[in-house]
């Protein structure tokens, strides 16, 4: 097992450079990029973005002489609405965001920057990209962990019972529970929480926004305990329901396909009773697809269905600070956030194999020449 660990981790190196150049060449050839969307915000004197950058750069005012509207329009041909630019305050911005070299130095250069993990300061924020995901990371882990952990504890249960009743009323009752959750996107169903619950047009039992209240700081630990669920009712509630149903026809197919294999024949003739039979022989092969792709899970719940939840519930995490960082091609953010979650999926993979083998020995990824 410890040879087949170490040929994974090996693997994960091309594997990773592989991502990031992909995406990078892609992102960094779009149209759109940093330069672009400064140039775009000209128009308006004194946000944040075009201060920031005049005095990085070490640029006057746009008025002045260095930064200032020229009558040259030679910038025009490379920046869409550059017209009418100085191109030395062209260049200025592309040695300001990296742009004044070779993109296979770009990258190069990154990927050195990113091997200790120094992934700069946000092009758009006054921080760094470390610091941003670390003050965003409370409110995604806490929506991924419990989503998770709440979804194997409804799934896993519900899909034995309907494997162990299948074709009964029970299993076509929530069966059709199972097809609304499927079919239903969860923002949809966390609308329907805040009509219902949080002050719509009906009852007004929970809070519409944040993680916690305005007064945390003030309450008791238990206090403080309870304020934290308060705020996570709601848009953990809209999550499970949204990505229940897959995990519940999994675990159901996964036992109904063991129950009919001949050991499970076997161990009935012997006299055993049925629950000796489904939890001490089925139990163990049914959920080895199951219980193994909890790492997998987490990461999904974690990075990819959070946007749309933490939009309508205010809480402002990690899917919110990438859609942003998407929209104006912040690139450190960007570059950053994926470097570091593509490394941690795919050492969620690698702990995913390793859980195989722990539930079920008999797996052996060596023998296998894996």
């Amino acid at each position: 097992m410890g040879a087949y660990i170490f040929r994974r981790l090996l693997l994960i190196v091309p594997t990773l450079v592989a991502i990031m150049m992909i995406n990078f060449v892609i992102i960094q050839t779009a149209p759109g990029g940093p330069v672009e969307q400064v140039i775009a915000e000209l128009t308006g004197e004194g946000s944040p973005a075009i201060e920031r950058v005049t005095r990085a750069g070490g640029g006057e005012t746009l008025g002045g002489q260095k930064g200032g509207i020229a009558a040259d329009t030679r910038a025009a041909g490379k920046y869409r609405g550059a017209q009418g630019l100085d191109p030395e305050f062209i260049a200025q911005l592309e040695k300001q965001f990296g742009f004044d070299q070779p993109l296979h130095e770009r990258f190069l250069t990154m990927m050195g920057k990113y091997i200790v993990f120094d992934f700069g300061e946000s092009y758009f924020r006054n921080a760094s990209v470390v610091d941003l995901v670390l003050e965003k990371m409370p409110v995604s882990v806490s929506l991924g962990l419990w989503t998770t952990l709440l979804t194997y504890l409804i799934s896993i249960p519900l899909g034995i019972a309907k494997a162990t009743r299948d074709g009964s009323n029970f299993d076509v009752w929530t069966s059709a529970a199972v097809i609304v959750g499927y079919a239903v996107p969860a923002f949809l169903f966390a609308v329907l929480l805040l009509v219902v619950f949080a002050g719509g047009s009906y009852l007004d039992w929970f809070p519409l926004r944040g993680l916690v209240s305005e007064h945390w700081d003030d309450l008791s630990w238990p206090q403080r305990i309870l304020d934290y669920f308060w705020h996570l009712a709601l848009p953990i509630t809209a999550m499970v329901i949204g990505g229940f149903a897959t995990l519940t026809m999994l675990t159901k197919n996964s036992f109904l396909d063991q129950i009919g294999q001949q050991y499970v024949m076997t161990a009935r003739s012997k006299g055993l009773t049925e629950g000796r039979v489904l939890y001490g022989h089925i139990f163990r092969n049914a959920m080895l697809i199951v219980i193994a792709g909890f790492p997998s899970a987490f990461v999904a719940v974690l990075f990819t269905s959070t946007l749309f939840i933490e939009v309508i519930f205010s809480l402002d995490g990690l899917g919110l600070l990438g859609f942003e960082a998407v929209l104006r091609r912040d690139y450190p953010l960007m570059f950053g956030t994926l470097y570091f979650f593509s490394l941690l999926g795919l050492l969620l993979n690698l702990i995913s194999d390793i859980m195989y083998t722990i539930i079920d020995p008999r797996i052996d990824f060596e023998a296998r020449g894996a």
